[in-house]
């Protein structure tokens, strides 16, 4: 089997209540960029990173797919897909342009795609590649109700509706005042009783005093994580805080590569590991961080805001996963839904890795490719 052709595409899909906000930025949609690969024996894989739906920044990526990964692909036998991610990473033009951003995002794309083909030719799904269901179930916590544009009491009312739906575990993001993010903590605590799991999202907005100070005044409402409390890279202050607060500390959303965690590993500046398919060069080299966070025995909780269609499973699969997000803004997009049920991930049945979208989906949210 070879590959014959690898054709980038961009979908923008509304996101829930047409906008939502983090202590970051507001959006209204969501970027799936990414491409198909093709083969001489029929068979197809689909694989995309995530973006802010800004559209000259994602034609960036798809010209990088286009120009600069499909020559390295096409021709190639698609089920060496450890040697064709060294071709693409270890490329010296590529290196030189950039070990980051733009073309590990474009990698990312065609690295799922090929572990979509190679699950899809086996006939399998892509957990069953992956080593086979390791656990009985796969639990889920809703972020979807927890932005910060939500309204205090809207928000305390969808943290009961996700308790209802048989969530036990949400996520509230932070990042507005510490006053005003504790405060609705607060209420969020009182109205979902002690025995649902409240994690929080700094998305890297605040710096080391404040995310102190904060962690002071939450250590009472028994947070499961306070995830991105610092500027990404800032190892040092992570480290910092973790000695500090007897809140754990998760990240690694914003993390490219294997290296990158192992210094926050290194300095015991990561609690809660956090790795992303769509920023780290797809599906290769976030085994290799699950790998090594088993190895530091560390849980992992992949990102997967825009991701559950692969993250499933690697959840399914991997030992060390312990809970996924759900968010589910694409997941219709999808010929097989990263479905949620009493607040767990069903499992995965058709082969491949969940993520060929739908002709309705191509159709509906199809934007324009340089």
């Amino acid at each position: 089997m070879r590959i014959t052709q690898v054709t980038p595409f961009i979908l923008h899909v509304p996101v829930t209540g047409n906008q939502i906000a983090d202590s970051t930025h507001s959006i209204t949609h969501w970027g799936v960029v990414g491409a198909r690969i093709d083969t001489d024996a029929g068979h197809s894989g689909w694989g995309f990173t995530g973006t802010h739906a800004h559209l000259p920044g994602d034609q960036l990526i798809t010209r990088c797919i286009a120009t600069c990964l499909a020559p390295l692909l096409e021709g190639e036998d698609p089920s060496g897909i450890q040697r064709l991610w060294l071709k693409v990473a270890r490329n010296p033009a590529l290196q030189w342009i950039g070990r980051a951003g733009i073309t590990t995002l474009a990698h990312a794309a065609v690295d799922v795609a090929l572990w979509d083909l190679k699950a899809k030719a086996a006939g399998v799904p892509l957990w069953k590649l992956l080593g086979g269901q390791v656990r009985e179930r796969v639990r889920a916590y809703d972020t979807d109700i927890g932005w910060l544009s939500i309204p205090d009491a809207q928000l305390v009312d969808g943290a009961k509706r996700s308790v209802d739906r048989g969530y036990t575990g949400i996520k509230v993001k932070v990042g507005s005042t510490v006053e005003r993010d504790l405060r609705r903590l607060e209420a969020v605590r009182r109205a979902i009783g002690p025995d649902v799991t409240l994690a929080v999202d700094g998305n890297g907005k605040w710096d080391l005093p404040t995310c102190l100070r904060f962690c002071r005044g939450a250590e009472p409402l028994d947070l499961y994580w306070f995830e991105e409390p610092l500027w990404h890279d800032d190892v040092h202050g992570h480290a910092q805080l973790a000695r500090a607060s007897r809140i754990p500390v998760a990240l690694g959303e914003q993390l490219y590569t294997q290296d990158a965690f192992s210094e926050f590993f290194l300095q015991g500046a990561i609690h809660w590991v956090q790795p992303d398919v769509t920023r780290m060069g797809g599906i290769t080299e976030v085994l290799r961080v699950c790998e090594a966070a088993h190895a530091h025995r560390l849980p992992v909780a992949p990102h997967a805001g825009d991701m559950s269609q692969v993250h499933v499973h690697l959840s399914w699969s991997h030992p060390a996963c312990q809970v996924l997000e759900s968010i589910p803004w694409i997941k219709d997009c999808f010929e097989e839904p990263a479905e949620v049920v009493d607040g767990h991930f069903r499992l995965p049945q058709q082969p491949g890795a969940s993520t060929t979208p739908t002709a309705g989906a191509l159709a509906r949210h199809a934007r324009p490719v340089a």
